[in-house]
């Protein structure tokens, strides 16, 4: 049995993904280059990164989430993560090897230009809007292993002193200053997957069983080892500089046939391409977890 022949049968809906061609500033890969077509086009007007960073300089939790959401849904974001890599994930369905290809942003959601950008951290509301909006979803905590393995970029992690100011725009520009010198370092390429920046927003069933929480996971040190373990210990309003956003398209590949990553998320059996706790069946159900979040 083929692939898109053994996915339909464990129940998934293959999806239609039609698009113009486009032309692209950096090169495209074949099996993701339709990912970002979604995404607004920047305006030539848009602030930089650092020129966003003075505007929110006083500003945390939602209402720094409110300025992100409305920059990003406006098209204020680099060109070079409008440009998807793929992230192959493997197993083993009714004993056949599946090959699913996810297509994942290189870096981190960030606002301004290729020039100027600042990458931002956000709550689990605003990351969940802004994915929903722009045709993607988060990631699951194996398709975040998935992205260190095959990642061409690696950076040391460099966390910053815990306190009260973690969540202030002043700790997220400091940081971002940091990953940026590392980047330089390696004379990496915008566009390359890029890893060691940031721990990510997941998703998980735990979300579902402790509701107004945020999941976090990853932070990988070179050696592969991860510094935050899956946790849910913060409110789902909160963000510091330590966390990223990534998002993965909602559209899936196997064996080169489009595919709802969303349904595979949800079957029963597919779910273990992508996940390593089996399906995340209320996928979707976003006000369970949204409900009278905790800030901490």
């Amino acid at each position: 049995m083929n692939v898109p022949a053994l996915l339909s049968a464990v129940g998934l809906a293959v999806a239609s993904m039609t698009a113009p061609a486009r032309a692209f500033a950096f090169a495209p890969d074949p099996a993701c280059d339709g990912a970002g077509r979604s995404l607004p086009a920047r305006a030539v007007a848009a602030p930089s990164g650092s020129e966003f960073a003075r505007r929110v300089a006083t500003l945390s939790g939602i209402e720094r989430d409110r300025a992100i959401v409305d920059e990003l849904m406006s098209g204020n974001l680099p060109e070079h993560l409008r440009h998807a890599r793929p992230v192959v994930l493997s197993s083993a369905l009714a004993g056949a090897a599946v090959h699913v290809t996810v297509c994942v942003l290189p870096d981190y959601l960030a606002v301004g230009s290729d020039d100027d950008f600042l990458l931002v951290p956000m709550g689990l509301a605003a990351a969940l809007k802004l994915a929903g909006n722009l045709g993607f979803e988060l990631p699951t905590r194996r398709i975040v292993d998935a992205i260190r393995a095959q990642a061409t970029v690696r950076l040391e992690p460099r966390p910053l002193p815990a306190g009260d100011e973690m969540r202030s725009t002043a700790y997220v520009q400091r940081h971002n200053a940091i990953v940026q010198a590392q980047r330089d370092d390696q004379h990496a390429a915008l566009d390359a997957l890029t890893v060691g920046q940031k721990k990510d927003l997941v998703l998980t069933n735990r979300l579902w069983a402790a509701p107004g929480r945020v999941a976090i996971y990853g932070w990988h040190r070179l050696d592969g080892s991860a510094i935050q373990p899956l946790s849910t210990v913060h409110g789902a309003r909160y963000a510091d500089y330590s966390h990223g956003v990534r998002l993965v398209s909602q559209v899936a590949f196997a064996d080169g046939r489009p595919v709802s990553l969303a349904a595979l998320l949800r079957d029963g059996t597919a779910s273990r391409i992508v996940s390593d706790e089996g399906p995340i069946a209320r996928l979707g159900d976003w006000d369970a977890l949204l409900d009278a979040p905790a800030d901490r």
